[in-house]
């Protein structure tokens, strides 16, 4: 409602003084402010507050009045009353300096067109030059204890208990004297009146002040009781007067009365201000709330504080400061809704901690419109602050504090518009909440959560899309804690301070001001104000009523000085601010409040009544004219006792039935009842729909602006401060549109809830429309999202500055910067829990799933089981009838049942969680029904609950449960979790505590930490790795290295049985794995889990990682590693056909068919080249290869050179860099890669189009680069392991011919099983078969193979040979006898004597495949010799 900002602002009197000011009093419009020192009086005016005029008394009259003590202006501000010492009453004319004399005057820049204004312009912002003149004194005769000025006259209370009522002018024949002892009082008006009931002997007025409103004089008397004094008829004689008083109060200190809401708020010796009322059928004072600080947010100072100093209510009533004897300040809103106060936090500590003595105030008044609060710190302090001052000690500067205040433009012109936005008024600036301008009604599609509110956790998703109605959007409002602030035209607020009403449309987007003459408004999407071009028009009105946005409209009730008649004025916001384009509509009456409900105005004037007006927009007119019509009048005078003490007027779609003689969409649209706030009271007035309806088919057109009348008033409720209701609908939820919203200060919040049937059923008859619940609430609301179940507020929010230590310390550094902040609450769960609190269960079920999709929602479910579970678990005496069965019940209908009560297990202590799990269930079954339903993150939560509450074996049979699940479901990071978990069960049994574990963490390297140190590359050929038996030898005993240091930590960790149970569960998911052909998720599992891998294959050699069928193994492969299946381009078979020359032909076979093979073109040792070539295609291919092996250190010879490749893998495997060991490996690199070193060579070689086409196919038989480094990476590490089968696979995949040449050699090797050799033979026969049969594509490379397969066929213990495989041991035994040119030819032969296997094929011509084979196999053996020597 209000709110501090920044610092107080210090203002010095230009007097140096020896005397302290303590009282301050202002003028009715608060313009200007009377000081009293104790012999002087001095006026201070408000913009800009500068010292006006002081008059000192003498000595003399000094020495007879006594020092001055209280002051009081009168209601024209002509004059001053001030009290002095000795009983005299001093009145002072206050004289204006006339038309010309100004104190101060603005000083413009040259060319400023601020010069050029009316003459009467240039009063209103300069200080004017006042003078005092005393008239003669009036002498009481007593000490004066009190003063207030009642309308004409001036009332004064005495020490010797009687009241004088004294006329202005002084004049003795006004003077009438009234005895306390003849003023009958009692408990209540309707007691009879034989005589006064309170013993008023030798008992005064101590302080007293009137109440407009109430007719009548609140008053302290000086033993502490309070009472209420008032006339019985028109004059204020004693004969006439009657009291009553508050039983059991005898400590009252002071009054204050708030004539809007008929309250009087006494301060009381305890340091608590009670609140009365008067109860308007037996006359007696009520108690209506207290204000005190709570010892929960106060527990230092709340008994402390001394007896209350003074009350002030702000001028629009909305709030009351109060201040104690021992210093401090404290802001309520009317009905106790604490605001701030400055005993607490950074108010009264520094920021080391040290407290900060709370400054005594000894007056305070508040400034015009609220926007300062003046105060005078009591002597004391102020010296403290003031001994740095120059010049002589006695003399000095006095100080006066003025505190600066935003407040929400509800306080005010609370119109619709305003209740929907957050809309702060400053002295000079507003602050609006800003958002996206384009989402300010968007559809709750674009309900998408941010990520710096506070209200939405990462975990939750966005609201589900929905197709209702255009609602606010939370990223409209909730998208920043900033304020949009908005500087109000100085030209606008130079002449027209203070501004009073404020405006803000639906959208947010446009802002209104009126001051004390005219208005301006301004443009969001602009950024500019506008004015009135003509300053005359401004001056010439002063709004009244408020201001309102209709569409692109303006609404003014206003006062034209010209004609001095009321007006309600529309002007359109794009067109000039000028009277010839406004809408001008005569009103018989003052207008007091304005606002706008769909097309209609409500106005609520000076008379008490109601006036309805539709308005029209004429689309066809030129300057969009509008139409205003009167459509009804309703008197309300026999209701309300003074027009001022309403406080908003709102129409409203709210009915008692809901939905039933009203069908709903209807509903929504047509203004059913006014809402008016009476002093606090909400008054309904609803239609009146018993008399004969008409429908709207049958009535005649002239009288279809016919409405009904209303209904007697009905009071809804108590103490409201604030309402809200929107006249927008929704089907979905409308439940939370449809209802009221009201504000009822200390008492929270109140919603008036429609009750739906369900299913359309026929209502219960017992049931009634509409429930009323009351919630509290930890924000002052100052907004109602309807559809996001959100109250938007505002909060005062610190931040210290320490100023220099000392007697030197600034008065103002003893406070801090104060800044405010927005915020918001989420208010659903406090219905939902009401409702089930009322066993209305059905409803508040709707009412969830309406707002099931709001992206908190689970977090709403999350609060109501806290709240009743702190309620209820905490309770001293047991609860008879608790409510949490029925919450638990309530959210199992929600799919969130199980994290939510995890979550809220999990937010609350240990202590209560017996009482939570007997209400919703045993956590291990909740912990297995979250296995079943797959929500596996859940399931964690439930095992940190199961392992405080149950026993260690039940946490780990179910920790074990879900590590299993989680390994099976690749959820690594909870994997990592459950290890450390599950460590941690075993050291608690043994009584340690948890040891953080001492494998290394698994990080996103772990499975490729044993490759750091080793000299490899990924992109090698194989034969490059292990460049002999001897390295097979040092691999099946131990890895050596890193790994082998890792291993003999795995071992050591071992001895503990937990890590042993942990390494048999990893083992066991690994054997599957394998089993299941997963080579991908193995990969997986051990980069992840830092899983040994090497070291387990080493010992599952002969068991898991066997491999059964290597065809299935190899499907799987290319299933699992998005691998394409080869295949032979059917050009190939044309190829060589038309070149029958050599050249040509050397130059395809030995390149193109290499690449087919999928080895590289550069790693072939190329001296084997064909000998019947020509020796221009053998120099050309010898070029390329040695230019190659100079670029790429990746041939054979020099092994020890790549390992600088493998550093990017262990970042991103994806990335390019990982290439440059691959690019010039692969054939693929030739294609696309960088031409330029065989540029030379190949300026005599045109690629013909067929070539091309077997290149674009080497391509497609790849499979993606990073299958490709995952593959290498397995490779290496069953290379390393030993496990010569699954090498045969992945080289197969690969189509890398040397790999399984390799493993070849190593199955020579003593320690290779012979069944290993077996099943290798068997496997490499049995992906022959269905190559031949499914998948050509690999024929080429099986083809080249063909030697090794002799060579194991040998081997083998049985010596079974293939039909297709029979020419092979003459083969071998020339292999072994010849040179290599006799090898060639040897290999030759073994390929001539095939043309079975080649016709098995692609039918390729006989006389080029044979040869074809012949050449690549002979290059290849040769490469696979040169290497192994």
């Amino acid at each position: 409602m209000y709110f501090l900002t920044g610092w107080p602002r210090r203002l010095l009197c230009p007097l140096r003084s020896e005397e302290d000011p303590f009282h301050i009093q202002p003028s009715s419009q608060r313009f200007y402010f009377a000081v009293l020192s104790e012999t002087q009086l001095s006026i201070w005016f408000s913009r800009p507050s500068v010292l006006i005029v002081s008059y000192v008394e003498s000595a003399k009259a000094a020495a007879q009045f006594g020092v001055y003590q209280q002051a009081e202006w009168k209601e024209d501000d002509s004059m001053i009353a001030v009290v002095a010492a000795n009983g005299y009453v001093l009145l002072f004319d206050v004289l204006g300096g006339g038309d010309d004399k100004y104190l101060y005057e603005p000083v413009y820049p040259k060319g400023s067109p601020r010069v050029k204004v009316t003459p009467g312009y240039k009063e209103e912002q300069c200080a004017p030059g006042l003078s005092l003149e005393m008239k003669r004194p009036v002498d009481l005769e007593a000490p004066i204890t009190s003063l207030q000025s009642m309308q004409e006259d001036l009332v004064v209370s005495t020490a010797d208990g009687f009241l004088h009522i004294l006329q202005w002018n002084g004049v003795s024949n006004g003077r009438k004297a009234i005895n306390l002892c003849t003023v009958p009082f009692s408990l209540d008006l309707q007691s009879s009146r034989g005589g006064p009931s309170l013993d008023l002997d030798g008992v005064h007025v101590r302080d007293m002040e009137y109440c407009v409103t109430l007719d009548g004089f609140a008053v302290v008397f000086d033993d502490g009781r309070l009472g209420f004094i008032t006339p019985m008829a028109s004059r204020f004689t004693a004969d006439q007067l009657q009291g009553v008083w508050a039983a059991d109060v005898t400590d009252g200190t002071c009054v204050a009365v708030n004539n809007k809401y008929r309250l009087m708020a006494f301060g009381c010796a305890s340091g608590s201000v009670l609140v009365y009322m008067i109860d308007t059928t037996t006359g007696s004072m009520q108690l209506s709330h207290r204000l005190e600080l709570t010892p929960k947010h106060y527990p230092d100072i709340w008994n402390k504080t001394g007896p209350v100093k003074l009350i002030q209510w702000s001028p629009d009533y909305s709030v009351v400061m109060v201040t104690w004897e021992c210093g401090g300040l404290s802001l309520w809103s009317v009905f106790g809704a604490h605001l701030i106060c400055t005993l607490g936090e950074d108010f009264a500590y520094r920021s080391d901690g040290t407290k900060k003595e709370p400054i005594r105030i000894s007056s305070m008044s508040w400034g015009a419109e609220g926007y300062h609060l003046w105060a005078i710190t009591s002597s004391e302090g102020a010296r403290g602050g003031e001994d740095g001052m120059e010049g002589p000690p006695p003399l000095q500067q006095a100080g006066i504090l003025q505190f600066q205040f935003i407040k929400s433009a509800l306080t005010v012109n609370p119109c619709t518009s305003n209740q929907e936005q957050v809309l702060l008024i400053g002295e000079d600036r507003l602050y609006l909440t800003c958002g996206d301008p384009t989402q300010a009604h968007s559809p709750p599609e674009q309900h998408l959560p941010r990520e710096n509110s506070p209200l939405y956790p990462p975990s939750h998703s966005p609201a589900p899309p929905s197709s209702s109605s255009s609602t606010q959007g939370l990223s409209t409002l909730l998208g920043h804690r900033h304020w949009h602030v908005v500087q109000i035209h100085s030209t606008y607020l130079e002449s027209n301070w203070p501004i009073r009403y404020a405006a803000i449309d639906t959208q947010g987007q446009c802002m209104a001001v009126a001051g004390r003459r005219g208005f301006a408004h301004y443009s969001s999407s602009t950024r500019k104000w506008k004015l009135f071009g003509n300053i005359t028009q401004e001056q010439n009105m002063t709004v009244t009523g408020g201001l309102a946005w209709w569409n692109d409209y303006v609404i003014v009730a206003c006062y034209n000085f010209i004609d001095q008649q009321e007006e309600l004025r529309l002007y359109l916001r794009s067109s000039n601010l000028d009277n010839a384009f406004a809408n001008v509509t005569k009103l018989h009456s003052d207008t007091l409040l304005l606002n706008v409900f769909r097309n209609m105005v409500i106005l609520f004037r000076a008379d008490c009544s109601i006036c309805l007006y539709n308005m029209e927009r004429k689309q066809d007119s030129p300057n969009s004219w509008v139409s205003i019509e009167l459509l009804q009048e309703v008197s309300m005078s026999r209701y309300i006792p003074h027009p001022a003490l309403v406080v908003s007027v709102t129409l409203t779609s709210v009915r008692t039935e809901t939905g039933i003689t009203l069908k709903a969409p209807q509903q929504a649209c047509v203004a059913e009842s006014i809402m008016l706030n009476l002093a606090g009271q909400l008054i309904m007035l609803q239609r009146d729909r018993s008399g004969p309806q008409v429908r709207d088919k049958e009535q005649p057109p002239p009288n279809q602006k016919k409405l009904l009348p209303f209904c007697p008033p009905v009071v809804l409720a108590q103490c409201v401060e604030n309402v809200w209701t929107t006249c927008r609908s929704n089907r979905k939820k409308r439940h939370l549109l449809e209802a009221l919203w009201l504000a009822c200060g200390e008492a929270g919040m109140k919603v008036w809830l429609p009750l739906f049937p369900r299913d359309h059923r026929k209502p219960h008859s017992f049931l009634s429309r509409r429930i009323m619940l009351p919630f509290h609430i930890n924000i002052y609301p100052l907004a109602v999202l309807f559809e996001d179940a959100l109250v938007l507020g505002a909060t005062n929010e610190t931040v210290l500055y320490d100023g220099p230590l000392g007697s030197r310390e600034p008065l103002e550094a003893h406070f801090p910067f104060c800044t405010v902040e927005r915020t918001s609450q989420i208010y659903l769960h406090h219905l939902l829990r009401q409702l089930l609190v009322r066993n209305l269960g059905e409803q508040a079920l709707l009412l969830a799933q309406s707002c099931a999709g709001l992206p908190y929602f689970p977090h709403v479910l999350e609060l109501m089981v806290h709240v009743v579970l702190e309620e209820e678990a905490t309770s001293r005496e047991p609860i008879p009838d608790p409510l949490l069965p029925t919450v638990a019940k309530f959210i199992t209908e929600f799919p969130l049942f199980l994290r939510t009560i995890v979550h809220c297990a999990r937010k609350t202590e240990y202590a209560l969680w017996n009482y939570l799990f007997a209400a919703v269930g045993n956590p291990k079954d909740l912990f297995e029904e979250c296995l079943m339903a797959q929500d596996l993150d859940t399931a964690a939560s439930y095992l940190i609950i199961l392992q405080n509450m149950e026993v260690p074996a039940v946490s780990r049979q179910h920790a074990t449960l879900l590590f299993n699940t989680a390994l099976e479901q690749g959820k690594w990071d909870l994997c990592r979790h459950m290890i450390r978990f599950l460590k941690a069960i075993g050291s608690g049994e043994s009584e340690t505590p948890p040891l953080t574990p001492t494998t290394q963490e698994p990080s996103s390297t772990g499975g490729f930490e044993f490759f750091r140190h080793r000299s490899i590359s990924l992109s090698q050929s194989a034969d490059c790795l292990i460049p002999g038996k001897f390295s097979l030898q040092k691999t099946l005993s131990m890895p050596t290295g890193p790994s082998a240091k890792s291993c003999d930590r795995w071992s050591r960790d071992s001895d503990c049985a937990e890590n042993m149970y942990i390494d048999m569960m990893l083992w066991r998911h690994a054997r599957r794995l394998l089993e299941e052909v997963r080579l991908k998720d193995l990969g997986c599992f051990s980069a992840q889990l830092g899983f040994e891998l090497i070291g387990w294959l080493c010992k599952e050699r002969t068991r898991a990682a066997r491999v059964d069928n290597f065809v299935t193994a190899l499907k799987r492969l290319h299933h699992d590693f998005l691998w394409p299946f080869p295949v032979i381009p059917a050009c190939s078979t044309q190829i060589s056909s038309p070149y029958k020359n050599g050249r040509c032909r050397a130059v395809l076979d030995t390149g193109l068919l290499k690449s087919q093979s999928a080895d590289s073109l550069l790693n072939s040792d190329m001296d084997t080249a064909p000998p019947h070539g020509p020796p221009s295609s053998h120099s050309w291919l010898d070029g390329l290869g040695e230019e190659a092996k100079e670029m790429d250190m990746a041939s054979p010879d020099q092994p020890q050179a790549q390992e600088a490749f493998l550093s990017p893998l262990i970042n991103k495997v994806d990335e390019c860099s990982i290439g440059s060991a691959t690019d010039l490996t692969e054939t693929s690199s030739m294609v696309d890669g960088d031409w330029t070193m065989v540029d030379e060579n190949f300026s005599t070689l045109s690629l013909t189009q067929s070539e091309l086409e077997h290149i674009s196919m080497e391509l497609a038989n790849k499979g993606p680069h990073k299958s490709q480094v995952q593959l290498r990476y397995l490779l290496h590490i069953f290379m390393e392991a030993g496990c010569l089968e699954w090498c045969v696979v992945i080289g197969l995949i690969l189509r890398d011919t040397n790999i399984i040449k390799q493993v070849v050699s190593f199955l020579d090797c003593p320690e290779v099983a012979a069944d290993t050799v077996l099943n290798v033979r068997n496997g490499l026969l049995a992906v022959d078969a269905w190559a031949s049969a499914d998948c050509l594509g690999y024929k080429p490379v099986l083809g080249v193979l063909r030697p090794q397969l002799q060579k194991l066929a040998e081997t083998a213990a049985e010596q079974v040979q293939p039909e297709s495989f029979q020419p092979s041991s003459a083969c071998k035994q020339t292999e072994a006898s010849c040179p290599r040119a006799e090898e060639s030819r040897g290999a030759a032969a073994l390929g001539a004597s095939l043309p079975a296997e080649a016709s098995g094929g692609s039918p390729r011509p006989a006389d080029d495949g044979p040869e074809e084979e012949q050449e690549e196999q002979s290059g290849e053996e040769g490469a696979y010799d040169c290497t192994l020597s």
